[in-house]
């Protein structure tokens, strides 16, 4: 196979994991018979200070002639004003709503060798496997927003939340359709006791569910609720569907079954073959440079981009082994690593080459 994969590093530690998952595409090439091209753009505050934009037209360009996109991370306190227009978020957001992907899979799997480091006992981590899909292009991130004085005095702030039918249809297919694939358990989480949005959101999960997926077990449960249970019950969810906000909040709520953000990959899609894959961890500004970032999420995020945009199931679950392998061997940066024993983002990552089969 040929493909094209866009990299952008962006922000604070994003270009040293990225990196490593670089690594690993070149040696599953070599290894499988696969030939990757790689180009690079900015994206985030790295583009503001060489573009004045968070994605610049050159960026959008080199993400559409590629088959996927392997992101870092954007942002840091050089860039945190709120009173700013251009913002390292903007990019993010407009990547995804340029690229149609309107999909984010965020997987939560629970490793026996790391229960312990959940702050949860590790009787109740214990056999965690789910699946967060989150709705990407709509809800309150990408409503009308303005800000207006009604008063010298006083502000007054609103984001507007909007959803139509086609947009819940086609995120709670592909929930779905995952689902088929697991263990036939859908949950949809929303607000339905007081949102409009979310009783839209309700009635048409149920009709999608009754009308095209009669296979599939289906509960509808309010986000408060959810939040809660994530603690309670972890291993009773298998796959997870909700809108825009509700899926950003909850979905770092349950990074932590698994003891750190540093494990947790997400795939971005759309209609079409091409996604977008990242770390759900942030930027982390405070450890930029020192070469101690976690590079398993992206390195795991380069395993989903294998399914998902490129068809290569083996190769995939050959990397992911050779994450889990490592996880066991206790070769860990210092997020999950005991103190003091924590390995470099590149030892890491050189760990986990020496194990893909």
């Amino acid at each position: 196979m040929q493909a094209t994969i866009a990299l952008l590093p962006g922000d604070g530690i994003g270009p040293e994991v990225v990196a490593e998952g670089v690594e690993v595409l070149k040696a599953v090439g070599e290894r499988y018979g696969h030939s990757f091209s790689f180009s690079e753009g900015l994206i985030g505050g790295c583009a503001i200070d060489a573009h004045g934009t968070a994605l610049p037209e050159a960026t959008i360009e080199i993400c559409q002639a590629a088959d996927a996109v392997l992101l870092g991370a954007v942002g840091g306190p050089k860039w945190d004003d709120p009173k700013a227009k251009v913002r390292p978020e903007q990019g993010l957001l407009g990547i995804r709503k340029t690229l149609g992907l309107y999909a984010n899979l965020r997987p939560v799997t629970v490793t026996p060798a790391l229960a312990s480091r959940s702050p949860l006992r590790p009787d109740l981590v214990e056999g965690v496997d789910l699946l967060v899909v989150r709705e990407l292009t709509g809800g309150i991130y990408f409503g009308d927003k303005t800000c207006v004085y009604i008063r010298p005095d006083e502000e007054q702030a609103v984001d507007t939340c909007v959803y139509t039918t086609s947009e819940i249809e086609r995120v709670v297919r592909r929930a779905c359709e995952l689902a088929r694939t697991r263990r036939g358990k859908v949950t949809s989480v929303d607000k339905a006791n007081v949102l409009e949005t979310s009783r839209l959101w309700r009635r048409v999960a149920s009709r999608v569910v009754a009308e095209e997926f009669p296979d599939i077990q289906l509960e509808h449960i309010l986000v408060d609720a959810c939040a809660m249970h994530l603690l309670r019950r972890p291993a009773d969810f298998d796959v997870i569907v909700t809108e825009n906000m509700f899926g950003d909040i909850l979905t770092d709520e349950a990074s932590m079954l698994a003891g750190s953000l540093g494990l947790l990959p997400s795939a971005s899609l759309g209609a079409g073959k091409a996604g977008l894959y990242e770390p759900i961890h942030g930027s982390a500004p405070d450890i930029a440079g020192k070469g101690v970032a976690n590079p398993l999420a992206t390195i795991l995020s380069v395993a989903l981009l294998l399914r998902y945009s490129l068809g290569l199931d083996a190769e995939a679950e050959a990397v992911e082994k050779a994450v889990y392998a490592t996880i066991d061997a206790g070769i860990l940066t210092g997020d999950l690593a005991p103190a003091g024993q924590g390995r470099s983002t590149k030892e890491v990552g050189a760990a986990v080459l020496e194990r893909l089969g």
